[in-house]
């Protein structure tokens, strides 16, 4: 089964899905079922239901609460996708609170070249486990925000709330 909670933060609210432990969709949110048909086939062949998802409930009152490293004890599943895709969510994961890289960047972290921007850009837009999996932290070389699934209003506040 695919158990998810809704927890409310100051951008709106935040879902969360979890299988067997670990999360594998988290997304602002309200409709768990926007989240449910982004996830592989075999986990949408699961019930979805209601339920406690207590630490990573915890954590985003934590992170709201100023605590910017919380998110960071959540487990999370491993996203589908080639060896590359997982070594840029990898490294994405290793971007701390109040910082943030470009995707060329992103990039050369997860062993690539900074060419391989457009990867790293494409992983960000396909991440399933935000913020938990925080692509909010990549930014365009060019400068300003860039795009955010979520819209550009909830990652410009994630980065604001970061560096205070």
């Amino acid at each position: 089964m695919i158990t998810y909670q809704v927890v409310p933060t100051p951008v709106g609210p935040l879902t969360m899905l979890a299988h067997d432990g670990p999360l594998v969709a988290a997304g602002f949110t309200a409709d768990p079922r926007e989240l449910f048909v982004r996830l592989p086939q075999r986990l949408q062949e699961l019930p979805l239901v209601a339920g406690d998802l207590a630490e990573a409930a915890e954590a985003v009152r934590a992170y709201v609460d100023g605590e910017l490293d919380a998110l960071d004890r959540v487990p999370v599943a491993e996203q589908a996708g080639t060896p590359t895709r997982r070594r840029l969510y990898a490294a994405l994961r290793a971007v701390p609170a109040g910082a943030t890289v470009t995707y060329g960047q992103l990039a050369e972290k997860a062993g690539l070249p900074r060419t391989a921007a457009r990867a790293a850009g494409t992983a960000c837009a396909q991440n399933l486990i935000a913020p938990f999996v925080p692509c909010h932290r990549v930014l365009p070389a060019t400068g300003g925000y860039g795009g955010y699934y979520y819209g550009s209003h909830i990652k410009q506040w994630l980065l604001t709330h970061e560096r205070r």
